[in-house]
């Protein structure tokens, strides 16, 4: 076991340098020298039609998951403060904004926004969605081409509904590492859903969305990513019934949410963000210097052909497989579902696929890769998919390891048609006006932008707040700033020592 080193982006002096280091890695990546403003003809800058609705450029908000609202689900001055960020970014595609639970007993943590009652549920999106609109308009002048969704959630294998420290999952099917790896006992088949669970949590996601759409939601995600359930249900190979084995049985709980929104709600715009492929789960391999080892894919040889992932070679499951996702791509088009938001993989059992980072949060791992190589799969993936299905809508992931060379290489990336959208996620808790200032031509603020520390994971996966402590001063004179750092140390120690 050596210990890995890859180059920090910050460390690039120039342009030249890290066009360089990219090349080296033999990933080709579009790239721009400089970065353009709108006036003068940035492909971020330039409008995108969905339907008769005009979206004002290329700039897309990612969906977050929040450990900050009440027990009871609804927002705090916490949420509504990362609300009004997303409104001030300057994008003009929300994506969900946040994660919404459409059940209590499907909520990742106590305090994510969920869906309690009719009432208070539309009490807090009109709460959320006010907020936002209030602070574009305050910042741009105007909302008539700002699309906003709200992402619908059942988190499935990963539910902690009650206590923050306690698992309580509710899964499609038994897997023969990820059981294990979460402490599920295989034999035990009272967390697997039932068929009729899965009815009734349909009509839940339908309900949710009604009220959605009457609060002023433009559209809704009916999220099928990160191992939560949606995504879960795409590879229940091993499930009997209808919602398991065959192709068409696999994709009827998005197919049976789509057609139930179109019946409830005929106006409203729907969207998909889906982890295009996954990968079996990796840990770390032992400690280095007090932090966990490089990540190394926990054994899966025994389990071939691999029937546990979604867009996976199952002869080879670390390499992706684009078949059956562009299949359920094409098949989202034929439903009049345009929006695909691309992402990959699981923040929970294999985050460098899907986070690329330089510094793993506490439960994770050094990564076995350089980040940038991450990076460039996901670019990659996105074209592919953007290629195969040239009439549907795509938003790209994975941009914010690029850091300064961000602008760079997106607004690349959407000149050459490798996608629609260019996505940006926990870059948006430290320097949420980073598309404004782009657009605008006054460059970049560098002390803001997000250097993937990863406490935006670590301070929830340890029951505390969301928010870049590290970077948003807010959050660094907080208490729990000083919490987190004492977790964080405790953590360190608790390894063993290699």
């Amino acid at each position: 076991m050596a210990e890995q080193s890859y180059p920090k982006i910050g460390h690039f002096k120039s342009i030249a340098d890290f066009q360089a280091h990219l090349s080296s890695l033999n990933f080709d990546l579009p790239f721009d020298d400089r970065i353009l403003s709108a006036a003068e003809g940035s492909p971020l800058g330039q409008p995108l039609m969905l339907d008769d609705f005009r979206i004002g450029n290329r700039w897309c908000i990612h969906p977050m998951e929040g450990w900050d609202g009440t027990t009871d689900g609804q927002p705090t001055d916490l949420v509504l403060r990362r609300w009004s960020h997303f409104g001030q970014s300057g994008a003009k595609l929300i994506w969900g904004g946040e994660a919404f639970a459409v059940q209590p007993d499907g909520r990742a943590n106590p305090n994510q926004l969920c869906n309690f009652s009719e009432s208070t549920t539309e009490k807090s999106l009109r709460q959320l969605l006010s907020t936002l609109l209030n602070a574009h308009r305050d910042s741009f002048g105007k909302t008539e081409d700002l699309l906003v969704g709200l992402q619908l959630t059942h988190s499935g294998r990963f539910c902690r509904p009650y206590d923050k420290s306690k698992l309580e999952p509710k899964i499609a099917y038994h897997h023969p590492l990820l059981d294990p790896k979460f402490g599920i006992d295989p034999s035990d088949d009272s967390v697997v859903i039932s068929d009729d669970y899965i009815k009734k949590l349909i009509d839940a996601y339908i309900r949710v969305a009604a009220i959605a759409a009457r609060v002023g939601f433009h559209f809704v995600d009916v999220k099928h990513c990160h191992g939560y359930l949606g995504h879960e249900m795409l590879s229940a190979f091993t499930r009997s019934g209808p919602f398991g084995g065959s192709f068409e049985n696999r994709t009827r709980f998005a197919r049976e949410i789509i057609a139930g929104i179109r019946v409830a709600v005929p106006k409203l715009k729907i969207g998909v963000r889906l982890s295009a492929f996954d990968h079996p789960p990796f840990r770390a391999d032992g400690t280095v210097r007090g932090l966990p080892g490089p990540g190394i894919p926990h054994e899966f040889q025994k389990h071939l052909p691999y029937r546990y992932a979604f867009g996976a070679n199952q002869q080879n499951p670390l390499e992706p497989d684009l078949t059956e996702p562009i299949a359920f791509i094409q098949m989202l088009r034929q439903l009049d579902v345009k929006l695909i938001n691309i992402s990959c993989c699981s923040p929970y059992y294999n985050p460098h696929f899907q986070r690329p980072a330089i510094y793993p949060p506490s439960d994770g791992y050094q990564p076995p890769e350089d980040p940038l190589i991450g990076v460039a799969r996901q670019i990659h993936i996105t074209r592919e998919l953007k290629k195969a299905c040239p009439d549907s809508i795509f938003v790209g992931s994975g941009y914010t390891y690029l850091q300064e060379y961000l602008p760079h290489i997106a607004q690349a990336a959407v000149r050459n048609n490798w996608t629609d959208f260019v996505g940006i996620g926990r870059l948006v808790l430290s320097y949420w006006q980073l598309p404004a200032d782009t657009l605008a031509g006054r460059g970049l603020e560098d002390k803001r932008i997000c250097r993937t520390f990863s406490d935006c994971t670590t301070g929830p996966r340890n029951g505390l707040i969301s928010g870049c402590f590290p970077l948003d001063p807010f959050y660094r004179d907080l208490p729990q700033a000083a919490e987190l750092k004492h977790k964080k140390t405790a953590a360190r120690k608790s390894l063993p020592r290699a």
